[in-house]
């Protein structure tokens, strides 16, 4: 547990493991402060009622911008689960050629999503933007206003102007191995996201390590990876980190 002591992974999917409960238990028990989302609204109360006796473990309700074909008919049911959580995830937007057909509808639910979690305020929102970086700030600036809610942007692959955008709009950035790799998104990170800003992620179990699919308690070496960019100790960006949490949920202590 020392090991796993003030690491978070705020963007991961517990719920596609085999075995979604043991892995909720086991990061529960590392302390790994942890935002499971979910893709489709009806997967939400499956991972709430798992989640909500956990301390460290939140779960998020979500409308996968490429289900939006298949799945635009949920938004209803989205909307009416919206109360139960603070946390919304995984949505957004993917321009991305396999799924462009559907951008138009994506853009439609996704711009009711923030009306809807503007309306109710406190909202904490992991963001999908592949491609779709601009259109996606452009509709965070038009639809929820920065004192309504927060915004993380998850796996970010926008430009640099574009970065700078989204800090300006206030959002953070959720950062997983595969990005620190990235020979263009480092100098993007290092010179245009504040530190401030920044929090980590697997993305699990869609990033492999070492021939194996990641899970939370990997979230260590993406801390050791940042602390390497920005000439840091471990233990110095693992403060840093946390305190980035408790800003972004506002709050004085751990127990969020």
């Amino acid at each position: 547990m020392e090991a796993s002591a003030n690491l978070i992974d705020f963007h991961c999917h517990l719920d596609l493991f085999p075995d979604f409960e043991e892995m909720v238990a086991a990061t529960e028990a590392a302390g790994i402060k942890t935002l499971t989302v979910t893709t489709t609204p009806r997967a939400f109360p499956r991972n709430l009622e798992i989640t909500k006796k956990t301390q460290h473990v939140r779960a998020a309700l979500g409308l996968h911008p490429q289900l939006i074909k298949e799945r635009a008919s949920e938004f209803t049911l989205f909307s009416d689960l919206l109360s139960q959580t603070r946390y919304v995830g995984e949505v957004g937007l993917d321009a991305s050629p396999v799924h462009y057909g559907s951008f138009g509808q994506q853009q439609k639910i996704f711009r009711k999503i923030l009306q809807l979690c503007a309306e109710a305020g406190g909202k904490i929102l992991s963001i999908h933007s592949v491609r779709s970086a601009t259109k996606v700030i452009d509709l965070l600036e038009s639809e929820l206003p920065a004192e309504r809610g927060r915004a993380v942007l998850h796996w970010f692959s926008g430009s640099a102007s574009e970065a700078v955008r989204a800090v300006a709009a206030g959002c953070y950035f959720s950062v997983n191995g595969e990005m620190l790799r990235s020979e263009r998104m480092r100098p993007v990170l290092l010179a245009r996201i504040p530190r401030e800003r920044l929090l980590t992620e697997t993305d699990a179990p869609f990033v492999e390590q070492n021939g194996r699919k990641t899970c939370p308690q990997d979230v260590g070496r993406v801390v050791a990876e940042l602390a390497k960019l920005f000439r840091c100790t471990e233990t110095e960006m693992r403060i840093a980190l946390m305190a980035n949490l408790r800003d972004l949920l506002r709050l004085p202590t751990e127990s969020t």
